[in-house]
């Protein structure tokens, strides 16, 4: 089958950083589906991964969010069956679905939005599990309490998470949401995503912060830059306030939270399927979910642009985008 791989960590500007490749179709484990994949959408993890793990020679293949349709399912599969139309991110520690062919535990599976074309429902995975899991089990909100009010902050909002925690907050919640955003498109964005003030990350933020939410935040949702704004989120959460973050940092200075019995959070989607936990089928119900509302008109796709097929030279210029740190919403690409 065709597939894109790296054989060793290179710049993205280096014909040899992504490769076609021609590997064999997997074979679905008993609790697996067998996915032909028709889109998949990149992802800073997508990024990471090739920096920071060098295959040794060894063809690797990257992406953690896809739509296709079953064509075959292991002996124990219980939830799907072929023919069903799906989306996923996956696991991390199995090869990505950058391919024709994949393989994915049925639990973190959910049936693709019918809404929504392959390419648009690839963008949603990742980041809609990562939002929900930060939003609804680490931040401890209440999905569809709508006397749950307060303020909720939410750095890089027109990312691909930020754009997520933005729409799920407007529709299941009655949270007032601030996004961070630096530019004129992104700050529209983040607005269309449910954003009800966009403050300025590339200035300071406390001043910003106090001129709309006088009264201090109650939750930050920390996509990107918490070890620089870990003291600005002390000073604005009220006393009791919660931080969920999901960027990569090796320490924090975690005592400037305890004044005001500030709870810190760590969010990793992938912590379920990694360590194989026994509610890792929540993942399925949470994409069920977020199916269901995007059916129903309530969220969107944050897809912004496709790169046409999937193949190398195209997933070079999706990595490329994303290191540039100027993409607004998710990049996709569409096999033929």
């Amino acid at each position: 089958m065709p597939a894109v791989a790296y054989r060793k960590s290179l710049p993205i500007d280096d014909p040899e950083s992504l490769v076609d490749v021609e590997l064999p179709i997997p074979e679905p484990g008993p609790r697996d589906l067998l996915v032909r994949v028709e889109a998949v959408a990149v992802n800073p993890i997508d990024c990471k991964v090739r920096h920071n793990t060098d295959p040794a020679g060894e063809p690797k293949v990257l992406g953690w969010d896809a739509a296709g349709t079953v064509v075959a399912v292991g002996s124990d599969v219980r939830l799907f069956r072929a023919g069903d139309e799906v989306y996923y991110a996956g696991a991390i520690d199995r090869p990505g679905a950058n391919s024709r062919y994949h393989t994915v535990d049925e639990s973190l599976v959910g049936r693709k939005p019918v809404s929504l074309s392959f390419a648009e429902a690839a963008a949603l995975p990742l980041t809609s599990l990562t939002a929900w899991e930060g939003l609804f089990e680490r931040l401890g909100l209440r999905t569809g309490a709508l006397e749950q009010t307060g303020t909720l902050l939410v750095t890089a909002a027109a990312g691909g998470v930020g754009s997520m925690v933005a729409q799920l907050a407007r529709a299941l919640t009655s949270l007032t949401v601030i996004g961070t955003a630096s530019r004129p498109e992104t700050a529209a964005f983040a607005r269309r995503m449910g954003v009800d003030h966009v403050v300025d990350h590339m200035k300071p933020l406390a001043p910003q912060l106090a001129e709309v939410a006088p009264g201090g935040v109650d939750h930050v949702f920390s996509t990107t830059g918490t070890e620089g704004n870990l003291s600005v989120y002390a000073e604005v959460l009220k006393p009791f306030g919660r931080i969920v973050a999901i960027d990569d940092i090796d320490s924090l200075p975690m005592g400037l939270l305890k004044a005001k019995s500030i709870a810190f959070h760590w969010e990793s989607m992938y912590t379920r399927s990694r360590f194989a936990t026994v509610d890792r089928a929540m993942q399925h119900h949470i994409l069920t979910q977020v199916a269901r509302l995007v059916d129903a008109g309530i969220l969107r796709t944050t897809a912004t642009r496709d790169l046409g097929p999937v193949d190398a030279a195209n997933l070079r210029e999706a990595h490329r985008l994303q290191e540039s740190g100027a993409a607004v919403g998710k990049t996709t690409l569409t096999w033929f």
